[in-house]
Formats: structure tokens, sequence, C-alpha cells
């Protein structure tokens, strides 16, 4: 990426939106319905882009069952977004937090604050992977909704030395800005209600897009059984211990008392009271068939619901 300065006007994200141009002359009704209908167009431009999105899971995927590890790299509001979905993948799916890994240029202040100049650092990008000691079984997530972010460019050119995998995001078409990534998703949201704001429209494909890409990609792992967070410890709170009372008697059709019998002696692990039940076995049992079928319930013949 060239270090000169650029002129960004025609770039899809800075340009004006006509149909946002009277915004602060609206009605608050009026303005209510420009935005909505502008964020209505989000979900149209991200299955546009469905084909990068799944060869990007296909990568995750194969990272995550090597044994690597998935590690977004982005500034301010990309940044932060892959923070929260990194943070968000040990509760909802068991990860290890080492696991999914959120980089945010400037480093942890800038979750709540502006950093001058983190952006526009390639070397702190190095520096960051290089204290999580990338390998090449990883895969780097560069987040840059504009699409010309030097930390995120950086961060992509280091993962590339290294060997790992590469994704790139961003709402701006190749055309605008080329990237090296080895998977290139581009979701063209267009001009925000706000010129040039990208934690509008960018901000909110960027969170459809992280959504899709962990779940999915937990879900190939074994971390979801039909449409339930089966992977779950339910000893943490009370909110979970129910939910994980109710998740074991929908998957084997036990009475509230009995299942959370059965969850008291998988101690407190779902998949594994599941297991225990569909094969009439003991909880270390039920693990090293767990183990055996990476981690799938399906594979054990485990319905995905029950009736009582």
């Amino acid at each position: 990426m060239s270090t000169q300065p650029q002129d960004r006007r025609h770039f899809d994200t800075e340009r004006y939106n006509e149909r946002s141009r009277e915004l602060d002359a609206l009605t608050l009704a009026a303005a209510f319905d420009v935005m909505n209908a502008e964020d209505a167009l989000v979900p149209l431009a991200v299955a546009q882009a469905k084909p990068a999105i799944v060869q990007a899971i296909e990568l995750v995927v194969t990272a995550l069952r090597q044994g690597g590890r998935l590690i977004y790299a982005g500034a301010g509001t990309s940044g932060r977004l892959g923070v929260l979905d990194a943070s968000e993948c040990p509760p909802t799916f068991r990860t290890p937090p080492s696991q999914v890994v959120g980089l945010i240029a400037g480093g942890q202040v800038a979750l709540t604050s502006a950093v001058e100049g983190a952006e526009d650092d390639r070397a702190a990008a190095v520096r960051d992977l290089e204290a999580r000691a990338l390998e090449a079984r990883d895969v780097v997530f560069g987040i840059a909704t504009g699409g010309t972010t030097p930390y995120v460019h950086g961060a992509i050119a280091y993962a590339k030395e290294r060997g790992a995998k590469t994704i790139f995001f961003a709402c701006v078409p190749q055309e605008q800005c080329a990237d090296a990534a080895d998977v290139s998703i581009r979701v063209l949201v267009g001009p925000e209600v706000l010129a040039g704001s990208t934690r509008l429209k960018s901000g909110t494909a960027t969170k459809l897009v992280l959504n899709m890409v962990t779940t999915l990609a937990m879900t190939r792992l074994g971390k979801v059984h039909g449409n339930l967070m089966v992977d779950v410890v339910a000893t943490a709170n009370k909110k979970l211990w129910q939910r994980g009372i109710a998740l074991v008697s929908t998957l084997t059709g036990l009475a509230h008392a009995e299942a959370e019998a059965l969850l008291t002696a998988a101690d407190g692990h779902v998949k594994t009271a599941a297991a225990m039940h569909q094969l009439k076995c003991n909880r270390a049992q039920a693990q090293s068939a767990l183990e055996q079928a990476q981690g799938s319930l399906r594979a054990l013949g485990v319905p995905v619901g029950r009736t009582h």
C-alpha cells in the first residue's frame, strides 16, 4: 500500500449520500425513516458478498481445526467490533480466550478512546502480531471498512510473510482500494448517512459478517447442535444453569428434575450430559466419545430435540 496521502472523496464510504442531504432539516420521524431505509440496505449488500464470506469461513474452520487461531485486526470501530466478537466466543461457544483474538490499533485504551495516529502505524500491527507469536496455522482477518487503514494492511502483509492465511474486509470495491489477502470480502453498502462515518452502515455490515463467520465456524466445529448452543458449561451463574437444564431436557426428553440430575452428574457440561444419556455411559466415557467424535453430538446420534 502506498504511504502517500490519498484523495478519498471518490471512495464509496466518503461520498455524499443524496438521500440524507437534508438530514439536519428533517423532522425526527422523517430522519428516522431515512436512516432506517439506509440500514435496510445492509443485509442485501452482505448477501451479495456471500461467496467470499463462505470462503472466509472455510479458512477459519481449517485454521481452528488445526489448532490455529482467528486473529482480528482493525482500527477504530472496526477494531472494536473485532475485539467484541472475539470476547463473545468463550461464553457462547466455550472456546479458550486465546482461540479468537481481537487486535485494535492503539491497544486497550483505543477501545474507549481515540488514539491519534494509531491506525496509520503499519509497524504496530507487526509488533502486535509478534507479541502473540503468530504462526502459519493461524488466520488473520483484517477489518478496514474504508479500505485503506495502514495498520490493517500491515497486519495482512506480516501474516503472509509468516505463512498464515489472510482475510480482508472492506466496504469499498477492489478498484478503489486493493488488498493482498487470500480472501477479500467487499460489502458495498454505499455512501453513509453521514458522509465518511463508517460506524453506521459499514459498522453494521461488519457486525453481521463477523457474527456469521464465528457462528458458522463454531457450528462446523461441533459447538452447535441443530440451532442449540450446546457447548456450554452451565455452572457460571443461575441463568446459565437453568439454560443448561432446559437444553439437557430438550436433547434427552427428560423432565426438569431428571435433566438437572444428569447435568449435575456431567459437571454442568451440556454436551457431556447429552452424550451420557444417548450412550448410557458415565461422564468419563461420554467425554471420551465426544473427543473421538470431534465434539459432534450429531455424530453420536443425539437427536436435535425430543418431546417429553
